[in-house]
């Protein structure tokens, strides 16, 4: 039987030397928000001939849109483009030149989209993100005491599962941020749903490893809990690797020959069920093993101790 458990330093290490980059790009770069989060608006068009999307840019700020990003939609074989600016209302004079300059520049254009969020709902949009993680966050840990509630510490289970769920939001929001900063990537009101669906996905596989260690718990008391949850792992790792990598190949298709609108929701889903796979295997379970062995308490409490103003022992 594999010993995972007895590596449970290597593996919080891996997870840290992931989170960590994304942490550092989210503290000095931030999110790039898209017009659902800022307002703007939103304009796909497609060329006749072919074109680039530098020179679609060009010809925009040569009109004045100093805040204007072009990304191509689709193969490079398909002129399709994806333009995000400022608010520009529809039939307005503003939006007739855009759309000669365009014509003049790079040839006719088929427009396919023109969409534009106002500055009220945006916030809204983003406040409403916000809560919708909150309270599936709160649900999460609230369900899991209650499914195991006929443990030893029912809050422990729900706990170890809300931080490998949030070991995977940061993953997906760390990584999201470095694009930020290295590609101008934004983000939208799909990467809100993918945020979602990962966290569901993340805790769905937690809870068939905890499962399992329940169920051994009562069926091996005369084994210690490092080996309960080593054997436990042992039974459902092959079932999780297995459904994992039949949704990872579906996602890492569309990702690569899938629309370009959906591209940066399905690659959201694919950092995240990656991240999940990992964290249900070597983070949650190795969480219960850390806390059963007291190194979580004592953690804390050298970390207590070293804090400024702690109270030295006496002699």
């Amino acid at each position: 039987m594999t010993r995972l458990a007895s590596k449970r330093k290597l593996w919080f290490t891996i997870s840290l030397l992931v989170i960590i980059p994304g942490l550092i790009s989210l503290v000095f770069s931030g999110l790039k928000l898209g017009i659902d989060f800022t307002g703007g608006t939103l304009w796909e068009i497609r060329f006749a001939q072919p074109a680039a999307a530098a020179d679609v840019e060009a010809a925009l700020r040569d009109e004045g849109l100093d805040s204007v990003i072009v990304q191509r939609s689709g193969p490079a074989s398909d002129e399709t483009f994806l333009i995000r600016m400022p608010e520009i209302a529809e039939g307005s004079a503003e939006k007739a030149e855009l759309e000669e300059a365009l014509h003049s520049d790079l040839g006719p254009f088929t427009e396919l989209e023109y969409s534009t969020v106002g500055g009220a709902l945006s916030s809204q949009i983003r406040n409403r993100a916000i809560l919708a993680v909150a309270i599936a966050s709160i649900g999460i840990l609230l369900y899991m005491a209650y499914a195991f509630r006929n443990t030893q510490n029912p809050l422990l289970y729900g706990s170890a599962a809300l931080v490998a769920m949030l070991h995977d939001v940061l993953v997906v929001i760390g990584i999201f941020s470095i694009l930020g900063f290295l590609f101008n990537v934004q983000i939208d009101a799909l990467f809100i749903t993918a945020l979602l669906t990962v966290i569901g996905f993340s805790v769905h596989d937690t809870i068939v490893v905890f499962d399992r260690i329940r169920e051994n718990l009562g069926k091996h008391p005369e084994e210690s809990f490092e080996e309960i949850v080593d054997y436990s792992l042992a039974q459902t790792i092959v079932r999780s690797l297995n459904t994992s990598l039949t949704v990872v190949f579906t996602l890492l298709a569309l990702v690569l020959f899938g629309g370009g609108s959906t591209r940066l929701f399905v690659l959201a889903l694919l950092l995240g069920v990656v991240s999940g796979t990992y964290s249900s295997i070597f983070n949650a379970s190795q969480l219960l093993v850390a806390w059963e062995n007291g190194e979580i308490q004592r953690l804390f409490g050298r970390l207590s101790r070293t804090r400024p103003g702690a109270a030295m022992p006496e002699a």
